[in-house]
């Protein structure tokens, strides 16, 4: 015991620089949920989705024990007329091995349809989940630096009554900083939200878990754990990956793997952006971990901030993306258009959504006088909505998670760039 906690100490001294820390309000408490009694070794647990392509979802769970990769699944309840087969791994991290993760890709399925759903073994339980629809409109549910706490419990719960099709998550999913089991107990957390509607997400620094000498790959939990649709879109990448849903282009872009000029992510994004439609795809939303724009006093001069906004910010401007999402800084704020630090029209709305709950505590300080480019800002928890409307509008709400019911405290209507005939979108850099 005293060696794992060691090797924990090592893994936030050496990968999240604590010298760099700052001060925070006092943590929640801590959440840790154990695999139900209920259950036994050959259950399925860790239940979640994922979108692959325009019609078929991955299903990711973890079994203790040996089972079949095969998801049964159906429109009816308890009535499975289709199944698929899929595959199934396990990794290693330090003395930790993990249970037995499955993976399966299902489809074609009909959009904005309920499907029931059985992983593995005929006794296992049913689950069901919603496609999301076809085409406008669509509910997006955004909250990043999620954690497990019952901050992030109060989180889960309003984005629950939401009514939101997916879930975008921009990095630091378990805050498992090394201890596995803390990656088991996240995703029994986040399952009854996580198996119902797709979960697409991006990696934190909380993901890295990289350990100089005694463990030297990074993302290792990560990888096995939340696998993204890459190969669809081009990437070779996990941490990287574009997709489209009901008239959206969304891209996952990582802080904190190569982005430079030059770098596969770079030539990868390059890609992407030049094969955007926008009459298919009329909005393009872009998330990453590390804000490139923040007047918090936390985090501020970042190399995955400062260099990767320094390397990537003129693609984002020149093919007209519409909003960029980032997390890390424990605190909500929106940016008017912007662009090379100026208010720009054709450029994309910056928003800091990384105040999902983590065990960490707030962010409470910002730069005062606050910048004019800095619409609005607050140090509470809570989630935003974005809801696209059509091919021209959609409003965009954060909901502060201060009192019973999320309280809508910042929202703004906006059009897409692509309907703005000012800012016709130029070729990728």
């Amino acid at each position: 015991m005293a060696v794992r906690w060691v090797l924990l100490v090592l893994t936030y001294a050496m990968v999240f620089d604590l010298a760099n820390s700052y001060d925070r309000p006092p943590a929640s408490k801590s959440l840790f949920v154990s695999l139900s009694r209920d259950l036994d070794s050959t259950s399925p647990q860790q239940v979640h989705i994922s979108l692959v392509g325009k019609d078929k979802m991955r299903v990711s769970w973890i079994t203790e024990s040996p089972t079949p990769a095969t998801v049964k699944y159906g429109t009816s309840p308890r009535s499975y007329e289709l199944s698929a087969n899929g595959s199934t791994t396990s990794y290693h991290y330090l003395l930790y091995q993990s249970g037995e993760i499955h993976d399966v890709v299902i489809g074609p399925l009909k959009p904005n349809t309920v499907y029931y759903y059985r992983c593995g073994l005929d006794s296992s339980p049913e689950f069901n989940f919603k496609t999301p629809p076809a085409q406008f409109p669509i509910r997006f549910a955004i909250s990043g630096d999620l954690g497990q706490t019952e901050w992030t419990s109060s989180t889960i719960q309003h984005i629950a009554k939401s009514n939101y099709d997916m879930l975008l998550l921009p990095g630091d999913l378990s805050y498992a900083n090394g201890d596995q089991k803390l990656w088991d107990s996240f995703g029994r957390f986040v399952q009854p939200q996580a198996s119902q509607r797709p979960w697409m997400v991006t990696q934190g620094n909380h993901e890295i878990e990289k350990i100089p000498i005694i463990h030297r790959h990074k993302f290792t939990s990560y990888n096995a754990r939340w696998r993204m649709p890459f190969e669809e879109s081009g990437s070779d990448s996990n941490l990287y990956y574009s997709f489209d849903v009901s008239g959206v282009h969304v891209i996952m872009l990582g802080s904190y793997t190569d982005f430079e000029p030059g770098s596969a992510q770079y030539r990868w994004l390059q890609t992407d952006l030049r094969k955007v439609n926008r009459s298919v795809t009329p909005w393009v939303i872009v998330l990453i971990h590390a804000p490139w724009y923040n007047s918090n006093t936390a985090h501020q001069g970042e190399r995955e901030s400062v260099g990767m906004k320094a390397a990537m910010e003129d693609l984002l401007y020149g093919a007209r993306v519409d909003f960029v999402f980032a997390g890390h800084v424990h605190a909500y704020e929106r940016f008017t258009r912007i662009y090379k630090e100026k208010p720009n029209n054709c450029g994309p709305v910056h928003i800091t959504i990384g105040d999902g709950g983590n065990r960490e505590g707030l962010a409470s300080e910002y730069i005062d006088p606050k910048p004019n480019v800095s619409v609005f800002r607050e140090a509470s928890f809570g989630h935003g909505q974005l809801e696209v409307l059509n091919a021209t509008h959609a409003i965009w709400t954060w909901h502060r998670n201060d009192d019973n019911e999320a309280t809508p405290s910042d929202t703004v209507w906006l059009r897409s760039l692509a309907s703005d005939p000012a800012c016709k979108a130029g070729p990728a850099q």
